[in-house]
């Protein structure tokens, strides 16, 4: 199995305080890596240091080859990213905010190409939000915005896309269309990483990667009694873990 991501961190230090630290983690191409751990564990701070969104200490290296020796253009293609409470965009138009997913597809100043617009209708029908791509961003509801920062993630179509708890303002149905969207795109070849809250979905991943306090507690298969275990010491005995119509599920107990 070949490796998408590869990421050696020894530490993530802000305001004189370290969020992360003895990070070792390789994303293998082709899976869904589900992180998973309580609030503060450093999740997101994490998924933002492999993105090279977040200084750290140590390596990370992308399809093979540092993240820092891709030129901004390509790495942009390579790597998709979809951020939490993302700002600055409120006056576009929602078709225009996804568009910006196909800039680095395009010389600099470029108009889009039929192409680029195929791209885009085709990642704003599959999040269902097509109908609304004459609205501006901030008029859209919470739900709403999520779904066309999703559209622009996907309209990218790189080999790994990133996603910082992409199912925030999602409705459980919608939430569903997201992991059918994130399946698809692993059937597809790609690799997909996710920050997630809603541990009934992580435990649907390829793979699981628990976090606390900073560091990786554990990873393995959302199937594995180990990873079950290591789940419930980490947010207590009151999670309660079952298999319901052949997934597993988390409760609270």
């Amino acid at each position: 199995m070949s490796t998408a991501l590869h990421a050696r961190i020894e530490r993530v230090r802000i305001d004189g305080r370290d969020l992360i630290h003895g990070i070792d983690l390789a994303i293998v191409a082709g899976r869904w890596t589900a992180i998973v751990g309580p609030n503060g564990a450093g999740k997101s701070t994490l998924l933002r240091a492999i993105a090279g969104l977040q200084r750290c200490d140590g390596a990370v290296q992308l399809a093979g080859k540092p993240l820092t020796d891709w030129p901004s253009r390509e790495r942009a293609r390579q790597l998709a990213w979809m951020g939490q409470q993302e700002t600055g965009a409120d006056d576009l138009m929602a078709h225009d905010v996804v568009m910006l997913g196909r800039l680095p597809h395009r010389p600099w100043l470029a108009p889009p190409t039929v192409a680029d617009q195929m791209a885009v209708r085709s990642a704003m029908e599959s999040t269902q939000s097509w109908a609304w791509r004459g609205r501006r961003l901030g008029s859209l509801s919470g739900g709403e915005r999520q779904r066309v920062l999703l559209a622009r993630a996907l309209a990218v179509d790189a080999p790994l896309t990133l996603m910082d708890e992409p199912l925030a303002h999602l409705d459980p149905p919608h939430q569903a269309e997201w992991m059918a969207l994130v399946r698809a795109r692993v059937a597809a070849g790609h690799s997909v990483v996710s920050v997630l809250h809603e541990l009934h979905l992580a435990l649907q991943a390829d793979h699981l990667v628990l976090m606390a306090d900073g560091h990786i507690v554990h990873t393995g298969a959302p199937g594995d009694a180990a990873t079950h275990e290591a789940l419930k010491r980490v947010f207590g005995p009151r999670l309660h873990i079952a298999q319901i119509e052949g997934r597993w599920v988390a409760l609270p107990l």
